[in-house]
């Protein structure tokens, strides 16, 4: 059951400060004042997003017991959350290199996972 409440944890907190920031880029003017007043209105939600990710970190860890390979994986799952932000937002494809860059990820997870 860690596992699902690490995981789901992960995913919500990854793909608030992820999403805050690919709305920025995308809807925001890029002046100083309109960026701080956004980023004052979105503080809740980097908390919420801090929060939500502390405790996925702490329970992928208390269901594996090695930080390291939760710490990795946390990354892995950042990554697919920017790609499918980057298309949701921008309407970005992945390209051949996207897939290579996930590839190395995973085979990274197999080299942190082996004693």
């Amino acid at each position: 059951m860690l596992y699902i409440y690490s995981l789901s944890s992960l995913l919500a907190g990854l793909f608030i400060v992820n999403a805050i920031f690919a709305y920025q880029t995308k809807h925001i003017d890029p002046a100083l004042w309109p960026t701080v007043k956004y980023q004052l209105i979105v503080l809740p939600l980097f908390w919420l997003a801090s929060l939500a990710i502390g405790y996925g970190i702490k329970f992928g860890y208390k269901a594996i017991g090695q930080l390291t390979f939760v710490l990795t994986a946390s990354k892995g799952i950042e990554i697919v959350v920017c790609v499918a932000l980057g298309y949701w937002f921008m309407h970005e494809v992945p390209t051949w290199k996207t897939w290579a860059g996930l590839a190395i990820v995973i085979v990274g997870f197999f080299i942190t996972k082996l004693k």
